[in-house]
Formats: structure tokens, sequence, C-alpha cells
């Protein structure tokens, strides 16, 4: 299975999310779409099109049709040739993240859930610090948690609050919760799922609920060293933490192999899933410094800039 290289060290010390080093390093970052929406309020983001505002871009020749407030009438009484006045238009970005919380995400060392919530803080830093329009969604059967429409620097302290306070706990089962984040959401813009997709449900029909929805969608995969390279052997009682379900095994090396190739094939499925559909797909281990996943592979990817 091929991963993001490890770093040395995490940015976020033990108790804090983000620290005032790496956010100072963020501060120089944007989230970026590769679609354009039209936001509801006037941002600071220019967009590619073209439109009424106070900034003037550039001249195009007349078609019948256009509006004749945009006539530039001084280049008429010059050169007799009319030209509709072009402006750049500024349209706010709507960032949307869905960060697993269910019990199975409060594992594995370096913890996923802490993991997940320092990805999804410094995604909500760059988007405040740009005055996109930032959403924050905890789930796991349901959305247990959720940060609507905010938007300022002046928010990040309630962010990262909020972010801090979302406990790990229920059975996850993304499909409900896309469906019900889907008919909820009617807004366009860039939408960020970051879980281990280890959903006895699959990811399938939740996704479909979401392209249906026309989003910019990025899914990141989440796991833990000792999922990927189980320290186990002998015989042993495994319990799925979020039902409780009990599985008795004998493991052995050609079980641990099979286990490796079975995660690989799953991880290349999901991955392969998301490349046809136009969700960009990025894996990452806890053991990557989330970091270096968010200032360069992230960057790398597109979602950043």
């Amino acid at each position: 299975m091929a991963s993001i290289p490890s770093a040395q060290r995490p940015a976020g010390g033990k108790d804090e999310l983000l620290t005032p080093d790496f956010m100072s390093k963020l501060d120089q970052l944007e989230l970026l779409s590769r679609k354009i929406f039209a936001g509801r309020m006037k941002g600071e983001r220019r967009s590619k099109r073209r439109g009424e505002s106070v900034e003037f871009a550039d001249y195009r020749n007349y078609v019948v049709g256009d509006d004749l407030r945009f006539l530039d009438w001084n280049i008429y009484a010059r050169l007799n040739s009319l030209l509709v006045k072009l402006f750049m238009e500024e349209e706010d970005l709507n960032v949307t993240v869905l960060f697993d919380t269910s019990k199975s995400m409060d594992w594995g060392t370096p913890n996923k859930g802490l993991y997940v919530r320092q990805v999804t803080a410094a995604l909500a830093y760059i988007g405040l610090i740009n005055y996109d329009r930032v959403s924050l969604y905890g789930y796991s059967d349901t959305i247990s948690r959720e940060m609507v429409g905010v938007r300022g620097r002046r928010l990040v302290p309630q962010v990262l609050s909020f972010l801090k306070a979302t406990p790990m706990e229920g059975a996850s089962h993304f499909a409900s919760v896309a469906r019900r984040f889907a008919l909820r959401h009617r807004g366009k813009g860039v939408v960020i799922v970051i879980s281990d997709f280890m959903d006895k449900g699959g990811y399938a029909e939740g996704f479909r609920f979401l392209l249906a929805r026309n989003l910019d969608l990025y899914a990141i995969q989440t796991l833990s060293p000792d999922e990927i390279d189980p320290p186990l052997v002998g015989d042993l009682k495994l319990i799925d933490v979020e039902d409780d379900d009990v599985a008795e095994v004998t493991v052995t090396q050609a079980l641990l192999t099979r286990y490796k190739a079975n995660l690989t094939a799953y991880c290349q499925e999901l991955k392969d899933y998301c490349t046809r559909r136009g969700i960009t797909y990025l894996f990452t281990s806890t053991r990557v410094s989330f970091d270096a996943l968010v200032l360069s592979y992230l960057r790398q990817r597109g979602l950043i800039r």
C-alpha cells in the first residue's frame, strides 16, 4: 500500500491541536476549489468569472443583449467602438469537513481521533483566516456535533474548543450521515471527508449522496500503524469496539500476511472508486506528522495553495 513517508514530529503538542508556530505557517496558505462556486456573500476570493464589482478587469466587444450600463462611452466617443467593461467578481468559498468521530477512531498510537482533529483544525484555520465559510460536522452513525457557516479569524479559538470537546463514540454509518448532509446542504463548495472508512456499511452509497450535489470532494483515509501492521500473535479474542462483535482467532504469520493483502486491496478499491468519480483520495497513517500532511501532501493534491 502506497503511503506518505513519515516526518519526524507532529506540529501539535499533546494537549493542543495547533501550535502558534504552525499557525504562522498556515497564515500563508489558502484553500482551493477545482470548481468555481458562487457564494451567497461577496468574499475575499476572486473568481475566474467576470461580473459586476468595483475592480475593473478587461474589455470585450459588445454583443446584442449585453447590459448597456456597462458600455464604455468614453471609448465609443474616441474610437467609435462599442466595448463592454468587465470586472473581477469576488465570491466566498464554502469549505466543509466531515470528520469521523466513531469509537474506532479513538484508537491507535498515535491516536487516530487526535490526528483527525488536528487535520480538521488546520483546514478550518486556513479557511477562517481567508474569510471562507467553514462548516464542521463530526459524525458516527449520525451527525453528532456541528459548527456551521463560521467565518473570520476571530472564531479560531471557538473552533479549536469545539474540536477538543468532540467525543469519539458510537458506530460509524457513513451512508446515513452523507444522506442527511446532502438533504440539508443545498450549497456548493469543497467537502473533505476524513475517516478510516472501516464502515461495515461500506462507502459507496455515502459518496453517491455527496456526488449528487456536485461538490468538490476530497477523501482522506486515516489509519494507525497498528492497523496497517498489527503487532499480534497467538490465540486471541478480538472485540469490535463499535458493536462488540467477537471473533476468536489464532494469529499466525500466514493470517497476518492475508490480512495485510486484504487491507491493501480494500484501500486500493477505495482509491479507484474515488478516482473514477472525480473524488481526490489521499491515504495517510497517523505515523505521518499531520503538519507534513497539510503543508506538503494536501498542497500536492491541489486542496491548498
